[in-house]
């Protein structure tokens, strides 16, 4: 083939219908060939002798979309000085848009002898690893357009491609568990009959099933081991991996954006998948090791690992930014996604070694005109010294609140002393975001996720049961702050699971309910169980994935979840852009009242009574001092509201507060089961027994003489 010059930009494998202009970067090569597989393997290689501020390119007339292509890299092999360059190893470009092929942990992919670490291995690992694809950038998006949910509107729904359709039985087999399972119509209407506004999906960047999983008869079922940044992983495909999986992820989004339904990525860009020093040679380490990771300064044999799996990206090369940023925008430009979670995102911030969010890669999301107006979501914590960063993120991030998660957990299982932070969480933790200027937006309320408990499991067990991953219990969370309601897993007791309904309705209830944007793990809705494993990582099989055969209990709690999200749509009491005035987490009102807090007894909250033993207390939402106005300019007002919760083990008399604007109120939500009427009226001075541990929402009948 007649190999021309090409450009040194695009980086990548670029189709524009005449041929196909290949680039890659490589700092401290000596040499670059880009490698050609026909259907059957044969190996063609070209070297790329152009080369322009590092970058090695070449055009290729006729190369057509479909065309298998990786590269071999040559320079020195010296550890000690931070190069693992070994052209018997071929190489995935950090650049392809799609990927073809998975690694079974064959010797060739090492580049040293297995148990000899100092060695050199020669053997040519093409028949043992995965390959680059050529793509075709068209796709018929027709009238597609985002969305655009702003983020006090949003309810976020965290899934995964296969766990979420691998079981539907209205999805047809064989396009269960794929890009095209998650558009089915039938998955479509239960994310609108739920009402969310976006899906979070679980990693689908290429990632690489560990090969030490796969040894185990098991799989690296989340995705958290990216290898390929721009590329739909291709096991998530029905209908290809040659670029078919491009496509087919293309209209899935367009699908899910026609019902009105954001698409959000949970992306890894803190390492990759070639694990530490004794990892595989599969990208990155064979093209530029020292440009792309973060090396131990006094021992660049090793690296320097802020995340847990071997080895963290070097944030402070431009060539790495660059690559996270062209990943970025391709995403959103060409793939038409909507935002982003950062996984481990204090790693990001990592320009050096400590924690800065000043930091190079907060300063390009800021100025970039693309990035810096989708949604951008942080994991705010990491493994190295001082990760944890709740609260410390930048105005224009949003973060996972850890926080909110911890103490809410904390609440229900009747953990002492927790009411006063309780009510910070539920108000949209000011004390964590007002003093950057942010606003109750920037909390993404959770109560789990995939990492830890489902929330049955939460009120199911006390202890982790991991026994499946085949660690010996070693893996997963210790302190979950969970409470089995009294018996340790499954049980016939009719009181016990009466209690663990009700406290799942209090979890949801209190989610939907909080100020800030909440985030639902997909199954919670209906109660769906991993049998007490709070570490499905590995478990790509029915342990792990959601359960479609509802029974009445599970029928219930999807149709409590639905008229949740239903209130909060309806009530912008529920989802305020603004903090409320006063220190709204310790009892403090303002001169507006939007927002008071009550004894059961009917009296305003004292400072020594956010301390009792007795947790409960009533929240009043003032709908008529919202002080916001609409997108058209119109001032915001809604009813008056009436949060009482009860979090004791007993049941605690409430007496509806005097002194507001309305005599008659009616339940809303109630999450104790029959033991209220809910028909009931509740009247202003007049008090209900209230059932232990349950959420009940009162709103007030408008009155003619103040509505007139």
């Amino acid at each position: 083939m007649d190999l021309w010059p090409g450009t040194a930009y695009p980086l990548g494998a670029t189709y524009d219908g005449r041929g196909t202009n290949f680039a890659i970067f490589s700092e401290n090569a000596t040499a670059v060939e880009l490698c050609l597989f026909d259907d059957d393997g044969v190996e063609e290689r070209m070297p790329l002798t152009e080369v322009d501020a590092y970058v090695w390119h070449g055009f290729l007339p006729g190369c057509q979309p479909g065309q298998r292509y990786g590269y071999r890299v040559h320079g020195p092999y010296a550890p000690d000085e931070g190069h693992r360059f070994n052209p018997h190893k071929l190489l995935l470009d950090p650049y392809a848009k799609a990927i073809t092929g998975q690694i079974k942990g064959d010797q060739a992919l090492f580049a040293y002898d297995f148990g000899d670490p100092a060695s050199f291995n020669e053997d040519d690992s093409a028949a043992h690893t995965m390959l680059s694809v050529v793509t075709n950038p068209y796709f018929d998006w027709g009238h597609d357009r985002p969305p655009g949910h702003a983020y006090h509107d949003s309810v976020i729904y965290e899934a995964h491609v296969k766990g979420m359709t691998a079981n539907h039985p209205e999805v047809p087999e064989e396009i269960r568990g794929t890009y095209a399972g998650i558009a089915h119509p039938a998955v479509v209407e239960h994310l609108t009959r739920l009402g969310v506004t976006a899906i979070e999906l679980l990693p689908v960047h290429q990632f690489v099933n560990d090969p030490h999983l796969q040894d185990k008869g098991l799989s690296n079922y989340w995705g958290y081991n990216t290898i390929g940044f721009l590329a739909p992983h291709n096991a998530y495909s029905a209908t290809g991996e040659l670029g078919e999986q491009v496509t087919e992820f293309k209209a899935m989004v367009r699908t899910l954006h026609e019902a009105g339904i954001e698409v959000i990525l949970d992306v890894v860009y803190n390492h990759t998948a070639e694990g530490n020093h004794l990892g595989p040679t599969l990208s990155f380490r064979g093209i530029d090791n020292a440009s792309y990771y973060r090396l131990v300064d006094t021992d660049k044999a090793h690296y320097y690992d802020t995340t847990g799996t071997g080895n963290s990206l070097l944030m402070r090369n431009p060539h790495v930014l660059q690559l996270i940023m062209d990943s970025l925008r391709y995403w959103v430009t060409e793939m038409h996604v909507d935002g982003f979670r950062f996984d481990l995102a204090a790693t990001l911030a990592r320009q050096f070694h400590e924690v800065d969010k000043l930091s190079a890669f907060f300063d390009i999301i800021q100025q970039d005109p693309i990035i810096s107006q989708v949604k951008l979501i942080a994991e705010p914590w990491d493994l190295g010294d001082g990760g944890y960063q709740v609260g410390n993120f930048p105005p224009l991030w949003t973060e996972w609140n850890g926080k909110y998660r911890d103490t809410v957990r904390d609440f229900w299982r009747g953990a002492p002393a927790t009411m006063g932070e309780f009510a910070s969480r539920l108000t949209g933790s000011s004390d964590l975001y007002a003093h950057s200027g942010r606003r109750p937006i920037a909390s993404i309320n959770f109560i789990t996720a995939h990492d830890g408990f489902t929330m049955s499991d939460l009120v199911s067990y006390n202890q982790k049961h991991n026994e499946a991953n085949g660690e010996g219990g070693k893996d997963g969370e210790e302190h979950n702050r969970s409470w089995n309601c009294g018996v340790e897993g499954p049980t016939d007791d009719p009181e016990v699971r009466a209690l663990r309904h009700r406290q799942h309705k209090n979890f949801l209830a209190t989610l939907m309910l909080s100020q800030g944007v909440p985030m639902l793990a997909h199954g919670d809705e209906m109660g769906r169980s991993q049998h007490g494993n709070n570490n499905v990582y590995a478990q790509d099989n029915e342990l792990a994935w959601m359960d479609w055969d509802l029974d009445p209990g599970k029928e219930d709690l999807l149709d409590f979840t639905s008229s949740l999200i239903a209130l909060r749509r309806e009530h912008p009491a529920f989802r305020r852009r603004r903090f409320f005035e006063g220190d709204a987490g310790h009892g403090g009102t303002s001169d507006l009242g939007d927002i008071l807090w009550y004894t059961p007894d009917g009296n305003l909250m004292a400072e020594h009574e956010w301390h009792l033993r007795e947790q409960a207390f009533t929240l009043f939402l003032n709908g008529e001092a919202i002080t916001e106005r609409d997108d058209q300019g119109r001032a915001v007002t809604d009813d008056h509201f009436l949060l009482l919760f009860n979090g004791h083990h007993d049941a605690v008399p409430f007496t509806v507060p005097d002194g507001i604007d309305t005599t008659t109120w009616r339940v809303v939500v109630d999450t104790s089961g029959d033991d209220l009427d809910d028909d009931v009226p509740w009247y202003t001075g007049k008090t209900h027994e209230m059932p232990a541990r349950a959420v009940v929402v009162l709103q007030a009948t408008p009155q003619p003489e103040l509505k007139g």
